[in-house]
């Protein structure tokens, strides 16, 4: 996963409206409901089938710190993907996305202007059709260096252009760098 995926499913995880379950023995019962078998969750999270089922008896209470985090992270991909659905519909279609980061920015602009990329930090409201074309983009199985693409045309029409308003001249905006992103939605 890259930095944008990674920024997308922070922000899912901020929509929960519950939490997923804390126990060991309950999130392995839940994986189980979820991918259907002892295999199948066994092969998810890297671990032997026979482990899974001691764990889900109670019989193993405390796996690896390596083995913890894989379980962990596969029940919170899986956790509320109605509210996921719900958010990222009201983001692409309502109220866009915030995005945060301190990156730096290269661009195009006419001779006489500078053009050297430089680290911003900047946080924008970005319009729902940047939203909706982030969200299909992830769906796509899009490379994270395509997604930035999305997010970097974003700012340069919201940001650098000012809706149209300024910097006519400025063609293409590259995000490079990135100490940090997150998106809120």
């Amino acid at each position: 996963m890259g930095e944008i995926d990674d920024a997308i499913e922070r922000a899912d995880r901020e929509g929960f409206t519950r939490q997923p379950p804390k126990t060991l023995q309950a999130r392995i019962n839940f994986l189980i409901k979820q991918l259907k078998t002892t295999k199948a969750v066994a092969a998810e999270i890297g671990v032997s089938q026979r482990s899974v089922e001691r764990y889900r008896r109670g019989e193993r209470k405390h796996p690896p710190r390596a083995i913890a985090e894989r379980i962990d992270a596969a029940v919170r991909a899986r956790w509320q993907p109605q509210v996921r659905r719900r958010r990222r519909k009201q983001a692409a279609t309502a109220t866009g996305i915030t995005v945060e980061t301190r990156a730096r920015f290269g661009y195009t602009a006419p001779v006489g202007t500078t053009d050297d990329g430089r680290f911003r930090r900047l946080t924008v409201h970005l319009p729902p059709a940047y939203a909706q074309r982030l969200f299909d983009a992830r769906e796509a199985g899009s490379s994270d260096r395509e997604m930035r693409a999305i997010i970097a045309e974003g700012f340069k029409d919201v940001y650098f252009q000012d809706g149209g308003a300024r910097a006519q001249g400025l063609s293409d905006v590259i995000l490079n760098d990135i100490d940090y992103l997150d998106l809120d939605y």
